[in-house]
């Protein structure tokens, strides 16, 4: 009789001992729920995709710090009557743990030039070119788990139909 009220208790005890541990693996440290949710940058840019100097926004395309996401930027530089306007937009992914990524990508930068006037003649015509210019970039990237000061180096080369110029870009910013 004594053997038939601990019964129960044989599979009771296994059952909470279970449920305990798969509770207790539920449980996250801060840092790996920061983990779980969408990275999101603003920083600018000296060099890089966008040319000689951009604004750029970039986000993960899941909730993830890493992976796979884009960038689009905006730049612009007016000296001395010349202007570039630059729009660069990219594919990127990143590979890494916490806040320290190796970062790839690939996009097109649209680049818009203006010389103001024509420098071979006394022509005051403005001379204007518009162009798309095919871009990598192979970089590190330091992106804070729980937001901040973000940092971004890479190698970027630049390309088109003829031409494959290696370029290097140096980044700033914020993530939330």
């Amino acid at each position: 009789m004594k053997f038939h009220l601990l019964k129960p208790l044989f599979f009771l005890v296994p059952f909470l001992f279970y449920h305990s541990a798969t509770a207790q693996s539920l449980v996250h440290s801060k840092a790996d729920s920061v983990l779980n949710t969408r990275a999101q940058n603003v920083y600018i840019e000296l060099g890089g995709p966008g040319l000689l100097f951009s604004a750029n926004y970039d986000t993960r395309f899941s909730q993830r710090r890493d992976g796979i996401g884009g960038r689009i930027g905006l730049g612009f530089i007016d000296a001395s009557g010349a202007s570039v306007v630059t729009l660069p937009v990219q594919l990127n992914y990143l590979l890494g743990k916490k806040d320290k990524y190796f970062e790839i990508g690939l996009g097109a930068t649209y680049a818009s030039f203006n010389s103001g006037s024509n420098f071979l003649s006394f022509d005051t015509t403005p001379v204007t070119a518009n162009t798309i210019l095919g871009t990598i970039t192979f970089g590190y990237r330091y992106q804070p788990v729980d937001g901040g000061f973000n940092f971004r180096a890479s190698f970027n080369p630049i390309f088109d139909s003829s031409n494959f110029v290696p370029y290097f870009g140096l980044s700033f910013g914020y993530t939330f």
